[in-house]
């Protein structure tokens, strides 16, 4: 087993680990489920009404492969993938509608039940080549593609905006994904590899030049025919990521950077990468940058030094061991001192903000504080020379989970300052790192209990 292996995924739901923090709550995933089962039953009664056809829906993408991620800054959202179809015999070319006019009625009727303030549904945006999308309050948008199916012969075809029909068939694509293991353990095991890959080019990547789930879906399944599937989490995933890389580097420099639909069986099959040229050389770049990462992670004495390096690639969302609690902080401490170059010694300081003549203040550490507060944090012992800081909030509980804010880098200076926004037990943990070496950490634990402090004088009310 790798040395990380139960920093990534563990069996004990209660253990914080990289899995169990990039996905979605049984909460935020039951709501999207109330929303989605509510719109799809509206638009099979509106647009069947709207053209005569029998329309069904069939959920595609992430949330039905089993590889969603919760959103990895709080401005993004959780992604939904609902498929509309309509039904008529024979090719798409011979029913009453071109696709831009089918999805235009699609509009309409996002329009219509956006329009409803009942629904929760924040906004529809114009429509995209190949989908339509509305948004719901607080956190996901459901893109609504829409096809032609013929049931005789199981075909799907998709309306596009501007490139008219296009053969495309995610029933095909799943079920590919779905018989490349026939072991229902392996499968899962390959889910959780789906996600990890997806977060680190959410974090990796800006929204344009990203990826496509798709994409590393097929990327990834297809490199684990040439690895040990046996391998604990950690260690598989290092053997991916230079298959992968290999792949597309010896393609782009040889044969181009096609990565052909596995499910298409046409001649001219469907082409999923879909990024340009200086694109495809950014993903095979970071992809090295990753392969290095993961590389120098397996190769870690200790978990503390691995889980600090695996964070290079999933920051905030890559908890550190102790999070669960396996080493106690003066023991951690101790080993900083003994075994790393520098220990760094860290000021804190919480200042309510609506009352500024109280504060908490302590060297490391800090005692619980309440909502509301300005926290500084200020390192007190210079660092070697060309050493670099990274400073990382780790946030947990329930509180952040549903703001999908679990912590974000927060500077690289020898001070920061932060802000006391969610009850939990959260964290500020400080790598310093010369070059591509560990040579110290210090995390300061962050407890907050209660409702911010009151104003020291407030305001009477006024009597009658």
């Amino acid at each position: 087993m790798g040395i990380a292996a139960d920093l990534f995924f563990s069996a004990d739901t209660a253990r914080e680990t990289l899995h169990r923090r990039i996905t979605p709550t049984d909460q935020q995933q039951a709501d999207q489920q109330e929303r989605w089962n509510d719109l799809a039953d509206f638009l099979k009664v509106r647009l069947k009404e709207n053209t005569g056809y029998s329309i069904r829906t069939w959920l595609q993408g992430s949330y039905k492969f089993g590889t969603q991620i919760r959103p990895w800054t709080m401005d993004a959202q959780f992604d939904i993938d609902l498929g509309l179809y309509f039904e008529w015999e024979g090719k798409a070319e011979d029913g009453e509608y071109e696709p831009e006019e089918l999805k235009a009625l699609v509009q309409s009727a996002l329009e219509e039940y956006q329009g409803d303030e009942e629904n929760d549904a924040t906004g529809v945006e114009d429509p995209k080549e190949r989908c339509n999308r509305i948004s719901f309050e607080p956190d996901f948008h459901i893109d609504v593609p829409c096809y032609q199916l013929d049931a005789a012969r199981d075909a799907r075809t998709l309306a596009t905006q501007t490139q008219g029909w296009e053969v495309s068939d995610p029933k095909a694509i799943y079920i590919w994904f779905k018989n490349e293991l026939d072991d229902n353990g392996l499968r899962t095991k390959l889910r959780r590899q789906v996600r990890y890959f997806k977060m680190w080019a959410a974090l990796a990547f800006e929204d344009v030049g990203r990826p496509s789930s798709i994409l590393l879906t097929v990327l990834i399944t297809e490199a684990a025919q040439e690895v040990d599937l046996g391998l604990a989490d950690d260690e598989l995933l290092a053997a991916l990521v230079p298959v992968i890389h290999n792949r597309l580097s010896h393609a782009y420099l040889f044969e181009g950077s096609e990565v052909l639909n596995p499910a298409d069986q046409r001649n001219d099959r469907e082409n999923l990468n879909r990024l340009s040229d200086e694109e495809n050389k950014e993903f095979i770049a970071k992809l090295e940058t990753f392969t290095d990462i993961a590389t120098r992670a397996t190769a870690s004495m200790d978990k503390a030094t691995a889980a600090e390096i695996w964070a290079e690639a999933f920051e905030h969302f890559f908890p550190l061991p102790e999070d669960n609690n396996e080493e106690a902080l003066e023991k951690s401490a101790a080993r900083n001192a003994l075994v790393l170059a520098f220990d760094p010694q860290v000021q804190v300081v919480a200042t309510p903000k609506k009352n500024a003549h109280r504060s908490w203040e302590g060297i490391n550490s800090l005692p619980p504080i309440p909502k509301d507060c300005t926290i500084q944090f200020t390192l007190l012992n210079p660092p070697p020379a060309g050493a670099t800081l990274r400073w990382t909030v780790r946030n947990r509980g329930e509180e952040a989970a549903i703001k999908n804010d679990l912590g974000h880098i927060v500077g690289t200076g020898l001070q920061v300052e932060r802000n006391s926004a969610y009850n939990g037990d959260h964290a500020m943990d400080l790598t310093v790192m010369l070059g591509k070496q560990v040579i110290g950490r210090r995390r300061i634990a962050i407890n907050i209990r209660g409702i911010p402090i009151p104003p020291r004088n407030p305001k009477r009310r006024r009597r009658f």
